[in-house]
């Protein structure tokens, strides 16, 4: 289930999250399957991938985490983004909490369809400073950051490791593990994280603030980025 609309970046974004491919190279094509009973116009997509990349499917019927939002293991769960390839993400940069207080207002002033529905997820991403870079909508959450990354990657971007992303609700792991992937190194949410997602954001050395209002914010995760000045 997803909002309609920048169908191929969620795509993208999603065979991204999940380490089926890592660039725009990977990509040869992503077009829509027409040849599809009429109500399903549209809602089908078919990549291609570039000669020469395999994946583990096995893996992936085992570890799809976009689909399972429960009964995931902590412990087997890291071990999985560690068998993907995901490492932990380097110092820095730093950002003030100044910044981070401010990034839901932004967001909010640039949600045109949670404007006029109020039932819509979004992700943000921002340079360092605040300025607001890109933002999807959605009404899944996970399709909200795969659109997000998704856009980034088909058009040359990542990896995004001087920026910040800023979710609507919470932090959850799969969320999380997006963000790893795509090498974001601090994640902002205007609700709670799960304990996993804490898990994870110290696993991989990304900075997690939760409840961020524009008087404060929790942080759970990465303080060294932080700027005290």
């Amino acid at each position: 289930m997803r909002t309609p609309g920048n169908d191929f970046e969620l795509a993208a974004g999603f065979l991204h999250g999940e380490g089926i491919i890592h660039s725009a190279e990977d990509v040869v094509d992503i077009a829509y399957c027409l040849d599809t009973p009429a109500e399903q116009a549209f809602n089908i997509v078919s990549v291609t991938l570039r000669p020469g990349l395999g994946f583990d499917l096995d893996r992936l019927e085992r570890h799809f985490y976009t689909t399972s939002s429960c009964g995931v293991c902590g412990k087997a769960a890291l071990e999985a983004l560690e068998v993907q390839g995901c490492t932990a993400l380097p110092d820095g940069p730093s950002v003030g909490a100044g910044v981070i207080c401010g990034l839901p207002q932004t967001l909010r002033r640039a949600q045109a369809v949670f404007e006029k529905t109020g039932g819509l997820h979004a992700a943000g991403l921002f340079d360092l400073d605040g300025r607001l870079l890109s933002l999807r909508e959605d009404v899944g959450r996970h399709n909200a950051l795969d659109k997000l990354i998704g856009e980034a990657l088909l058009e040359g971007r990542p990896p995004l490791t001087e920026r910040i992303l800023l979710l609507s609700g919470r932090a959850s792991f799969e969320l999380m593990q997006k963000a790893a992937v795509a090498r974001v190194p601090i994640v902002a949410a205007v609700g709670a994280p799960s304990s996993l997602a804490v898990e994870v954001a110290r696993g991989f050395n990304l900075t997690l603030a939760g409840f961020v209002r524009p008087d404060g914010f929790n942080l759970y995760a990465g303080a060294e980025r932080l700027a005290t000045a």
